[in-house]
């Protein structure tokens, strides 16, 4: 591990998938510090998939620093039943922005995959070098090996060119902005939403799949975007850095908690006979905190914060779910 050097907050930066979850809090972190010439673009002013219409963006507006937060992304039933897209959209989209960032001289690239990209029966807690020593989830391996692919166009781009680029791969990520839809979200809005929904009807129960036993590591998408902003500016390697808290729990008490932060008084059951997933996904984050980063955020702090949010954009996330 190399030191990098701090980013310059008046050279134009652009933020890929500013308007989702992560690159929604990317861009607010760099506000926050005073980053003058931001660039992000919406999926309708730019199609990342085109390569013509990314070549003339980065013709015209050359950023000094990216990060690529866009991305194709669902939950199992999307990865499952579209695999062929998740594949061919995501190779698209990051082929051509690190193509044109390469250019158009983009000098600190920030690549971010997710912890899908590690193999199924990783030992626990999954370090970087477990990559490409097993067989992935069947589930979601079309997306993973776009991720894959992402990682090892950064890895090109240093060797052959020289370049700081450098990956990450988030654990599990929650927090304002997240997706809250009946059928889209993953496990923690999912719980928020059903426990909030229940409180407001009275309802008594609330029934959860499995035995709550698996255990996961959740970080506030706001930490993720400190982290990635510290990784911009002290690690300078080849390798991927894993990017969580390093702490999990099961899914019996990240529901408890859930309940106690939305103020459901009432009781959870567990239906059993759904399958429970893995028993454990934890990442080893040894590497980030060598690099000088932890998480700051709890997640009853932070499951706070985003059932705060979530109750003040209930009516349109239930118009768009």
């Amino acid at each position: 591990m190399t030191e990098a050097s701090p980013l310059d907050p008046q050279v134009p930066f652009y933020v890929a998938g500013h308007r989702g979850l992560v690159g929604g809090a990317i861009w607010r972190a760099l506000e926050s510090r005073g980053f003058s010439d931001l660039i992000g673009r919406s999926s309708t002013e730019l199609d990342l998939r085109v390569r013509s219409d990314v070549f003339d963006f980065f013709s015209q507006t050359r950023p000094r620093h990216v990060v690529l937060a866009a991305a194709k992304v669902g939950g199992i039933l999307a990865n499952s039943a579209y695999p062929v897209d998740f594949l061919s959209e995501n190779l698209r989209i990051q082929t051509n922005v690190m193509d044109a960032a390469l250019e158009f001289g983009t000098e600190r690239f920030l690549f971010l995959g997710s912890s899908c990209i590690y193999p199924k029966l990783a030992p626990q807690p999954i370090r970087e070098d477990s990559l490409l020593t097993g067989h992935l989830e069947p589930t979601n391996d079309a997306y993973a090996i776009a991720k894959i692919a992402g990682i090892l166009g950064v890895q090109a781009v240093r060797r052959q060119y020289g370049k700081p680029w450098i990956s990450a791969m988030p654990t599990n990520l929650y927090g304002p902005g997240d997706n809250f839809s009946p059928t889209g979200s993953h496990v923690l809005p999912a719980l928020i939403r059903r426990y909030d929904e229940a409180k407001a009807s009275g309802v008594p129960t609330v029934e959860n799949w499995g035995t709550g036993s698996p255990r996961r590591e959740f970080l506030h998408v706001d930490d993720m975007a400190n982290a990635c902003l510290h990784l911009m500016e002290h690690y300078d390697g080849p390798e991927q850095v894993n990017v969580g808290t390093g702490k999990d729990a099961t899914i019996k008490e990240i529901a408890e908690l859930v309940a106690e932060v939305v103020g459901f008084e009432g009781e959870t059951r567990w239906d059993t006979s759904k399958p429970d997933g893995t028993p454990q996904k934890l990442l080893d984050v040894s590497k980030l905190r060598e690099a000088g980063w932890e998480a700051q955020i709890g997640l009853r702090e932070g499951l706070k914060s985003t059932v705060a949010w979530y109750r003040e954009h209930v009516g349109s996330l239930r118009e768009a779910g």
